[in-house]
């Protein structure tokens, strides 16, 4: 059976209606304590009447006309009522019944209202807790809470969820850093200390190969600049309309060696595409497709590059290859910092796990997004999309 439930009202709404009806209720206690005290006075001044005169009011009470007699009896016995006596017992008991009422009122009042800031409570607690660093905290949402305090019990819930996503992909970086660093600094260490104590020859050689790990260790520092920027929205500072076709060109022209090393044959389809970017970022991202394209799709011997303007304005730098594609699932963690398709070999090749996470900073700095997936046939696809600023 399905239960109705009204959708939650504003707190100005709410206060309203709750004032209105504390109002309405101290109105009607003290109206029916006043009714009630004037039917118990009455019976009382009837009772103390002689029969014939309470008769007679009783008939004037009911429309009946009594005899001469007994109105004068009537009439008599009311003139010695004490009249100021009975008007300050009634005042009294107005007051009376306003206090009761106001009292009663105060007590609901005081219910609703440790009612609706309940959740606040809640919110307040689980506060303390994100300042303690407790990022796993949530507030239940009430169905009987306000619009206001359930819009601020969803934001404080994804506030929450964020800060512990932030916290955990933190640890993982700083867990990565720390890996990505140790290794070439292991060997930095082993082969100079071998050089000093005599073991290892110091000669050329050598030195090339420690330079080799030099430049890594320089790689990832410039791709943790390079994300650091993007985080701080600082990675795009200079905009100027460019054609993106001629900025690819140029890298793809410097980059002919490294291409031709990886026995990879250049395809290009690079049509017009005009666009307001920074141009020295494109081409540290195409340079970074490259590099990987040259890395992980050399086996396919074959890449595309094209540049295109989309209808509307948005332009799409975009790579084919028919190397090994990505694995599947890629969506959830290929853009993640230090994720490599094929760990078994990418530390051979010189990746540093960063690349698409560059690319994909740079792309959602120019407003556009990074597309990949994998072809039919085999192979990949690697797009920027850049829109117009």
């Amino acid at each position: 059976m399905k239960i109705f439930r009204l959708p939650s009202l504003p707190l100005a709404t709410v206060t309203a209606v709750i004032i209105g009806v504390m109002l309405l209720l101290s109105v009607g206690m003290t109206y029916l304590g006043a009714i009630w005290y004037s039917t118990y006075l009455e019976e009382s001044i009837i009772e103390n009447l002689p029969p014939r005169a309470a008769a007679a009011y009783r008939d004037l009470d009911n429309g009946v006309v009594p005899d001469q007699d007994a109105l004068k009896l009537l009439l008599s016995n009311l003139n010695g009522l004490q009249e100021e006596q009975t008007d300050f017992q009634l005042q009294i008991l107005i007051l009376t019944s306003g206090l009761l009422s106001a009292l009663v009122c105060a007590i609901i009042g005081i219910f609703l209202a440790r009612r609706i800031a309940r959740p606040l409570a809640e919110l307040t607690s689980a506060a303390e807790g994100l300042k303690s660093g407790d990022f796993s905290v949530s507030v239940a949402a009430s169905r009987h809470a306000t619009r206001e305090v359930s819009s601020l019990v969803d934001t404080f819930n994804a506030l929450a969820t964020s800060l512990d996503s932030m916290e955990k992909r933190l640890r993982f970086n700083n867990m990565a850093v720390a890996h990505e660093l140790r290794t070439p600094l292991t060997i930095l260490r082993g082969s100079l200390q071998g050089m000093l104590d005599g073991v290892f020859p110091m000669d050329r050689k050598m030195m090339s190969d420690l330079l080799v790990q030099v430049e890594g260790l320089g790689r990832i520092v410039e791709d943790l600049r390079t994300l650091s920027l993007a985080i701080g929205q600082k990675l795009v500072m200079e905009r100027e309309r460019t054609d993106v076709s001629q900025v690819v060109e140029a890298v793809l022209t410097s980059a002919k060696l490294m291409l031709e090393t990886s026995t990879l044959t250049l395809e290009t389809g690079l049509q017009p595409a005009f666009i307001s970017v920074d141009s020295p970022r494109i081409r540290q991202a195409v340079l970074a497709l490259l590099e990987n394209a040259s890395r992980y799709a050399a086996d396919g011997n074959w890449l595309r590059c094209e540049t295109e303007q989309l209808p509307d304005e948005s332009v799409v730098i975009r790579f084919l290859d028919r190397g090994p594609g990505f694995p599947e699932g890629l969506d959830a963690v290929a853009t993640n910092p230090f994720w490599r398709g094929d760990p078994s070999r990418s530390r051979a090749t010189g990746g540093t796990g960063l690349g698409l996470s560059v690319v994909q900073a740079i792309a959602v700095a120019h407003g556009g997004h990074l597309e990949f997936a994998n072809r039919e046939g085999g192979g990949a696809m690697v797009a920027i999309h850049l829109r117009p600023a």
